[in-house]
């Protein structure tokens, strides 16, 4: 891949994990450069799994994904994933420096780029407040580190890499109130002018993306924005309102 726009599209496409049972059932989707789009729906609805296909994390059983009008399996997969960037709900640290976890993203860059990422993630100020700073030991799997401060780590992971194509798995689902704001926060300066799937179960969080699909048994029922989704009778509302009684209780 070169000069990626970030174009992603979904033609017929169908997966299965074992060949028997469809977790996605001929998926037509367009990802336009640049633009947000969320994903919803049910627990077991194929989120996660249409996110894990675009890197070829697995290999569909039909139809095609491309990037750019290119199909995903004509491109090197160093090549593929090089310009893909991904936060999830569990981020995996390594044991060593904070500065090593960040140089994850990018193995090559300076020390100034690395500062420059973690102020971008909201991790700089905390992290000059340590010690040995970026030297600073984290412990096994970071386990020195809160919950929110691993997230802005991997965030500042990602800007390091700066790709073109971002997928968002439920990256402040397991986070207190303030964590999730400062994380929310450095999550929308990174989905500027990129291309950015984002899975939510918060539907809150949600709220404002242009466009919104809701998955339910392997396929997409549901289109459109916040509002138009609440003025229809439909999944999304439902589950909308189902949160907000459980946050109200």
């Amino acid at each position: 891949l070169a000069d990626v726009k970030g174009h992603v599209t979904f033609r017929d496409v169908s997966f299965s994990y074992d060949d028997q049972e469809h977790v996605l059932r001929g998926v037509d989707l367009d990802i336009d450069s640049g633009k947000t789009l969320a994903l919803v729906g049910p627990s077991g609805a194929g989120k996660t799994t249409l996110c894990n296909l675009i890197p070829r994390f697995y290999e569909i059983n039909n139809g095609e994904i491309a990037i750019d009008g290119m199909n995903i399996r004509d491109i090197q997969l160093t090549s593929l994933r090089g310009n893909i960037g991904i936060v999830q709900q569990d981020v995996f640290l390594f044991t060593g420096s904070i500065k090593d976890n960040i140089l994850y993203g990018k193995v090559d860059a300076t020390d100034e780029e690395v500062i420059e990422a973690a102020k971008s993630a909201n991790i700089h100020d905390f992290v000059v407040e340590l010690a040995d700073g970026y030297d600073s030991n984290i412990g096994e799997k970071g386990i020195k580190l809160s919950g929110g401060q691993k997230q802005r780590v991997a965030i500042a992971r990602a800007f390091l890499k700066n790709p073109p194509i971002l997928l968002l798995d439920e990256a402040t689902s397991a986070l207190d109130t303030e964590s999730e704001y400062h994380v929310q926060q450095a999550l929308e300066k990174l989905m500027q002018n990129r291309t950015t799937v984002i899975i939510a179960h918060r539907l809150s969080t949600i709220k404002h993306a242009t466009r919104i699909l809701v998955l339910d048994k392997g396929g997409i029922v549901q289109e459109g924005s916040h509002v138009e989704l609440m003025q229809s009778d439909g999944l999304y509302r439902r589950l909308y309102e189902k949160q907000y009684q459980e946050i109200e209780e």
